[in-house]
């Protein structure tokens, strides 16, 4: 009389197991979700910048005077000329390279546009966790850019 045993479920190990390989792959995706959407604000927040200081660019253009964007590193803020201050979320962090002369403390400066276009030049860093993007004003042409540094 031989006996055969059927299993007819999941041993506790094999289900923990399961529960084990579930729980990883939910913290990679949640890790890997929490970085794109750094760079994303990261990436929206310098899109908008950019507006601002082509907008600031034009501005010296068209009303034939210099135009200032003004930018504030201790409160996460920066303006163009007639519009309100924009605020950054306070996990982004800002950094700014000018002409000695457009610095006006440690921690505000502004970059400069004149009437042929041209600026004072410099670039801003947006930084948040390891996501940087550099917005570059060329001191010639007065021309707006971005790249990306590292993520």
């Amino acid at each position: 009389m031989t006996s055969v045993r059927s299993s007819r479920g999941f041993s506790l190990i094999e289900i923990v197991a399961v529960i084990f390989l579930i729980a990883l792959a939910v913290g990679a995706v949640s890790i890997s979700f929490s970085k794109s959407m750094s760079g994303a604000k990261v990436q929206a927040a310098t899109r908008d910048m950019i507006a601002a200081l082509r907008y600031t660019r034009g501005q010296a253009i068209v009303k034939g005077k210099e135009s200032t964007f003004d930018l504030d590193i201790a409160n996460n803020s920066y303006q163009a000329p007639g519009r309100s201050m924009v605020q950054l979320p306070k996990n982004m962090r800002l950094a700014l390279y000018t002409a000695d002369q457009e610095i006006i403390s440690e921690t505000t400066g502004r970059i400069r546009f004149f009437p042929d276009g041209a600026s004072t030049g410099g670039h801003i860093s947006v930084l948040m966790e390891r996501v940087e993007w550099r917005i570059n004003v060329d001191w010639l042409t007065g021309a707006v850019t971005r790249e990306e540094l590292h993520q």
